[in-house]
């Protein structure tokens, strides 16, 4: 009896040691193990981001030339103003754009300056002059003799920072300086839409963050040509010849990139990396069957069928799987012999004078006739030099506006000087760098606020500590690009917007958020439940009849105690 009583005993106490090792170390320890991991977020400061306000700074310096003020208001310069113009996005976004504006007068050696035969070469000695930065603007305010300007131009915009504005005799004479600033704001004012940040631009480039109204749609039409903000492009140049047997092509790609486009990419090396490759395809037929035209002997392509001519040439083209960045291509297609020569049409039925077009987030395609080059008696196959300067204009002008610089229609009475060699004014450089960094932010905000709404609503996924890292160097980023662009400083603000735009892309695009993201809780228990099943069990059968045997030697005691 003594033995028996022993040995349930001892099956007692195992029973409990081994529910004690369970319970005490067992399940934390494999809640320990099995949990998901998931690193520290900044979410206060990421639900901060999801009303973006902005405020858009830039520095304008107005100078008065001899002759636009009287001794009277020449007291009273140097004089700042601040113009601030709200616009309300939506009710999550909103834009501050402020104009600081100091008046002064111009200094003996910009005096000089403003005496040169030609606007041009004024703009380009009061560009040695100033120590202009990204984003201001200096304009100039001559008198209504100077002869700078055509009589019917009011203002010149150069390829620097700086714009010529010419005033009337009629308007200092017997006003205040106070009143002579505010007739000049209207005039500024339209400089400013030309040379600076404009709220068609700005609305265009959060287009990711805000949809657009269906009265805006015409307003950034052109925007949607242009490819998003990336930190890099692949420009690709196609040479694409039909009929071999008949023209032998012959093209100096490199000669004409390193003349005409690579001074557009060096200006535009502060807002991406670009990478460029050319080809020469043969036997690439267009994917339409250009019209015969007996009025004119040659053959047509017309706007409506443009849109077949891309997919069926796309195929050919190849692409670049080691990178992820967006290609521009341009083509340039030879017609065979049979088939030449060949325009484009418009929807007018009209000759396009440069006999190309372009499609929008993809690239251009020129068609270079070469029938004209040879005679009719001819024998095959001809050796043909492509004109490179002819072409090159072509892609150049598309590559602009594939890349967003916009060219809009200045207001009547400006002169806008037309591109130097390097393809791009320095004020066309700021407009774009003002939307990109715009842009990269909104896109920036949308991305991170997104990823952490998935992280919160999907608890099981993993966040490693790269991903946090990822995460919190974004929202500093963006913290910090906001507060360049308040103090108007457009270079950070831009290289700032750009690491952030970086950061978010790495940190929402990881691999590893993927591994558990279909992985839910009934699949666990499908998992676990057999391997602790037959294990819980006995210990549970045993601490039952454990507390069965207390309770009933209790029942005993009472009994024996009344």
């Amino acid at each position: 009896m003594a033995t028996t009583e022993v040995e349930r005993r001892r099956g007692q106490i195992a029973a409990l040691s081994i529910a004690a090792v369970v319970i005490i170390v067992g399940v934390p320890l494999w809640w320990r193990t099995t949990e998901t991991y998931r690193a520290w977020l900044p979410v206060s400061q990421i639900n901060a981001l999801s009303n973006l306000q902005l405020q858009l700074s830039a520095d304008v310096e107005v100078v008065f030339a001899r002759g636009t003020v009287t001794p009277e208001q020449q007291k009273k310069v140097p004089v700042t103003q601040t113009w601030d113009e709200k616009h309300a996005v939506n009710e999550d976004t909103s834009l501050n754009y402020r104009y600081e504006v100091k008046y002064r007068t111009a200094t003996v050696m910009e005096e000089d300056a403003l005496n040169q035969p030609t606007a041009a070469a004024a703009d380009l000695s009061l560009h040695t002059l100033s120590e202009s930065w990204c984003g201001s603007l200096g304009v100039y305010v001559i008198p209504e003799s100077s002869s700078l300007l055509p009589e019917d131009v009011d203002v010149y915009i150069g390829q620097r920072r700086t714009a010529l504005l010419r005033i009337g005799s009629q308007v200092k004479v017997g006003r205040t300086l106070e009143q002579l600033l505010t007739h000049l704001k209207p005039r500024l004012k339209q400089v400013l839409q030309v040379m600076s940040f404009s709220r068609t631009d700005i609305t265009a480039a959060l287009s990711d963050r805000v949809r657009v109204s269906p009265g805006n749609q015409e307003s950034i039409a052109d925007s949607m040509r242009a490819f998003k903000s990336s930190p890099g492009y692949e420009i690709t140049f196609s040479l694409l010849n039909p009929d071999p047997k008949s023209h032998r092509l012959h093209w100096d790609i490199e000669g004409g990139v390193e003349t005409y486009i690579q001074p557009l990419l060096t200006k535009l090396a502060p807002l991406a990396n670009f990478s460029i490759d050319s080809q020469i395809l043969y036997y690439a037929m267009l994917g339409v069957n250009p019209r015969f035209d007996s009025s004119s002997s040659a053959y047509t392509l017309n706007a409506d069928s443009l849109a077949h001519v891309i997919n069926p040439v796309e195929a050919r083209l190849g692409s670049n799987a080691a990178s992820s960045n967006p290609v521009l291509n341009f083509l340039l297609y030879v017609p065979d012999a049979q088939h030449s020569p060949l325009h484009i049409h418009n929807y007018n039925k009209q000759e396009v004078p440069t006999n190309a077009f372009h499609s929008p987030r993809w690239g251009g395609i020129m068609i270079y006739n070469v029938d004209d080059l040879y005679g009719p008696e001819v024998t095959f196959p001809v050796d043909i030099d492509i004109s490179m300067a002819r072409v090159m204009g072509v892609f150049l002008a598309q590559l602009r506006l594939l890349l967003g610089v916009q060219s809009s229609t200045p207001p009547p009475g400006f002169m806008v000087a037309p591109c130097s060699s390097a393809g791009l004014a320095d004020w066309e450089l700021d407009r774009l760098m003002w939307s990109r960094s715009v842009e990269n932010i909104a896109t920036a905000t949308t991305t991170i606020t997104s990823l952490a709404q998935l992280l919160d609503q999907i608890g099981n996924i993993v966040i490693n500590d790269n991903i946090a890292e990822q995460v919190s160097s974004a929202v500093t980023s963006l913290q910090l690009a906001v507060a360049e662009l308040e103090a108007g400083n457009l270079g950070f603000a831009l290289q700032y917007s750009k690491e952030a735009f970086s950061a978010s892309e790495r940190a929402f695009f990881d691999p590893s958020l993927l591994h558990l993201l279909y992985f839910p809780d009934d699949q666990k228990f499908a998992i676990y439940i057999p391997l602790f099943l037959p294990m819980c069990v006995p210990i549970l059968l045993s601490l039952l009849k454990i507390l069965t045997e207390l309770r009933q030697r209790r029942r005993d005691k009472k009994a024996k105690n009344a």
